[in-house]
């Protein structure tokens, strides 16, 4: 009896198994150091990224690692003043999306949610009403939203001025090898001016799109018009 399940554990292992073993480590490779998805569960980042969206993370838009670690093999960019990244916290190691405020050498400082780059002004835009009926209408009014330009691309913000915030800070100076990160819903985000500065060696790559987006508070109804989105 043994020797008959013996053999049927070899004649699987040779069909089906080794294929199996090999198609999985492929597939577990490639999450790690090509491209992966990161689900979104807060709102952090709205109205840019809402709740339930899945985003799609470059990880080789930096750099090459190698699988299943953080070691570099080689660098070919850092992030740029703009881009959403994946990275995780300093404070307590927690996967976190947020947008790249600062560079290395940036002096960034701000003033009742007026954001500062080098002692210049950011600049702030109407927002397209398209953009702001993804959130609930009857959650709008509880909102500012603006079209902000850090880096020659615009992109949406909020705030929500009847909530705590840190909304002002002294100018503080990006040091070498670190990074200063916000999230667009500036009024209920934990970023750079809770935790500090993010180590070069924390981001794992930049979320360059969405690929599907659930409802979360509505039976999990997906956003199709969400679907297959480029960030920016």
């Amino acid at each position: 009896m043994r020797d008959i399940r013996k053999e049927k554990l070899l004649k699987f292992w040779r069909g089906w198994g080794y294929s199996l073993v090999v198609a999985l480590v492929i597939a577990t490779t490639f999450r790690s150091a090509v491209a992966e998805f990161n689900d979104v569960p807060t709102g952090s980042m709205k109205p840019t990224i809402l709740e339930g969206d899945r985003l799609l993370v470059n990880k080789l838009a930096y750099d090459l690692k190698v699988p299943f670690t953080s070691w570099r093999i080689v660098y070919w960019g850092n992030p740029e003043r703009g881009d959403i990244v994946v990275f995780f916290s300093p404070e307590n190691g927690t996967r976190l999306v947020k947008r790249v405020v600062g560079l290395p050498g940036d002096r960034i400082a701000m003033s009742d949610n007026q954001l500062f780059i080098n002692g210049k002004t950011v600049k702030y835009e109407t927002l397209d009403r398209e953009i702001i009926n993804q959130i609930k209408p009857d959650q709008q009014s509880n909102y500012l939203f603006f079209n902000e330009n850090i880096s020659g691309e615009k992109h949406p913000v909020m705030i929500t001025p009847g909530r705590f915030s840190v909304r002002s800070f002294d100018p503080v100076v990006v040091p070498e090898g670190h990074y200063f990160m916000m999230g667009d819903n500036r009024d209920n985000s934990a970023d750079s001016r809770f935790f500090g500065f993010v180590d070069r060696k924390l981001v794992v790559g930049r979320a360059v799109g969405i690929f599907f987006s659930l409802k979360l508070d509505e039976h999990y109804i997906p956003r199709w018009d969400r679907f297959f989105q480029r960030l920016s």
